[in-house]
């Protein structure tokens, strides 16, 4: 077994045409900046020190969780009794819920995400940065930022994938697609000019961060097409029903 990577890693790739770039056309392409996260588990760590060992979250890591949930209660209206992470994920639970739609979802997290930022630093960065060297420099800038301030998040950053936390922990495809992967995606292209293409993996729990790569349209995106999770209890009670019998009745009704 290979050795674990240090957090923070980040692959820059070369614009070279691949068989293995993942169905992205055989062009010359912008510079990306591949981010991949990962969430240990708890077990992974045995009290004789062997094994993986756990990202322990640093003063600045808990006031970021802190002021992410905060704007996330002040969109929904609402707040968790539970503390830490758990009851982050119930705030987000109680988000997607909230809206009518998939899109009404999406909107209210791209409005979390904007939040997050002073909106004169945003419109900066899109009219400045966002344009140098066909959106290189952006790409790259943003990449190294989510690494560093996101792995009380999504865990630690690096570029073997082990699990994302956030989906791990909300044991739902929905949660993920509506509340992280569509709003985060729109929130960089829309509001930092940087284009970004996430791709879940719901086998593994996974996560790819492809900064520089324009996502593909929502009809033909795979991670929309997925089944409902196993670990879903929605999903466990429909096939207990035996109304898992076709590839619909899998689809998550949230998606």
């Amino acid at each position: 077994m290979a050795a674990p990577s240090p957090p923070c890693l980040l692959r820059v790739l070369l614009p070279v045409a691949s068989s293995s770039s993942r169905g992205l056309r055989r062009r010359r392409r912008p510079t990306t900046s591949l981010l991949r996260c990962s969430s240990p588990s708890a077990d992974t760590a045995s009290s004789s020190g062997e094994g993986g060992r756990e990202y322990e979250p640093s003063f600045a890591d808990d006031f970021l969780h802190a002021f992410f949930r905060a704007k996330i209660v002040e969109e929904v209206g609402w707040d968790s009794e539970k503390p830490g992470y758990n009851g982050l994920i119930e705030v987000a639970n109680r988000l997607m819920i909230k809206g009518k739609s998939a899109l009404e979802t999406k909107q209210s997290a791209v409005r979390v995400l904007r939040s997050l930022f002073p909106p004169l630093l945003l419109v900066l960065f899109k009219a400045l940065l966002a344009p140098i060297a066909n959106g290189q420099l952006a790409s790259m800038m943003v990449a190294r930022a989510t690494a560093l301030s996101c792995q009380w998040l999504m865990g630690p950053c690096s570029v073997f994938v082990e699990k994302c936390k956030y989906l791990e922990e909300s044991k739902c495809l929905g949660v993920c697609i509506n509340t992280c992967k569509l709003p985060t995606q729109t929130f960089f292209k829309d509001h930092m000019g940087v284009d970004l293409y996430m791709e879940p993996n719901f086998e593994d729990y996974s996560c790819q961060f492809n900064f520089g790569v324009s996502p593909p349209p929502l009809d033909t995106d795979k991670a929309l097409k997925e089944p409902c999770l196993d670990i879903c209890t929605n999903a466990r009670r429909r096939k207990e029903l035996g109304t898992g019998s076709s590839t619909d009745s899998l689809q998550c009704p949230q998606v």
